[in-house]
């Protein structure tokens, strides 16, 4: 496949929805169904944690949403499992920094894009030479979705990696809504990621459609602002 480039997958960082499917109590199916119509940009299939699927049930349910995004033509990342990732041929993987190195991880998925999540500075810049499209800056705000979260920064790291003019795609994570997305995308990101937000949602359509349209509010707002 051909390599995305920094302008794509900076929009494609716009509504990035994160699920899986111990993160909703409706159907997946129906949840991410729910989300494209109301118009997520990018979604990564992230099953872990308690009652998570294995084996070829995980297969099977990761296969149905690629179908999904595939029928949308959102981009569909897998998270850490790169065998999963390269047998489905997804577009690509999202791996954290207590997962295999982003330099191996991109040696196995050529071209496929590749996120990789930092909580410092220098992370940042050795996820970037080690080929990384994207990053992942978070928990922005406190979160109970990901147990192993690190510890709340805010957006401190964002602003610092914008102030060493690194134009890399970010996108923030972590306890985001549409009520305090703000902050997020003033610091720089390119977008935000959820996951709760939509997946927990009892109408994850209209949920969706507000999320995207308090992020739109504020990338026109910072688009006249950056004009003056």
């Amino acid at each position: 496949m051909e390599k995305y480039t920094v302008q794509e997958m900076k929009r494609f960082m716009k509504l990035y929805f994160i699920m899986g499917s111990n993160n909703s109590k409706l159907p997946p199916e129906a949840v991410l169904l729910e989300a494209l119509k109301g118009g997520i940009s990018i979604f990564q299939f992230r099953e872990k944690g308690d009652d998570a699927l294995q084996g070829n049930a995980k297969r099977e349910l990761a296969k149905r949403l690629q179908q999904l995004c595939q029928d949308y033509s959102v981009p569909f990342i897998v998270n850490d499992d790169i065998e999963l990732a390269l047998e489905l041929n997804a577009d690509g993987v999202h791996i954290g920094q207590d997962d295999e190195s982003a330099q191996i991880v991109r040696g196995k998925i050529g071209d496929k894009i590749l996120g990789v999540s930092a909580h410092s500075l220098e992370e940042v810049e050795a996820a970037i030479l080690a080929g990384a499209d994207y990053i992942g800056i978070g928990p922005i705000y406190p979160t109970i979705t990901k147990k192993d979260a690190k510890e709340v920064r805010g957006t401190v790291l964002i602003n610092d990696v914008r102030k060493q003019n690194i134009n890399i795609p970010i996108v923030g994570i972590g306890g985001i809504t549409a009520n305090n997305a703000a902050p997020v995308m003033q610091a720089g990101s390119d977008g935000v990621a959820v996951i709760s937000e939509i997946s927990a949602s009892s109408k994850p359509l209209i949920q969706t459609e507000r999320l995207l349209a308090a992020i739109s509010d504020i990338s026109e707002k910072n688009k006249v602002f950056s004009r003056k």
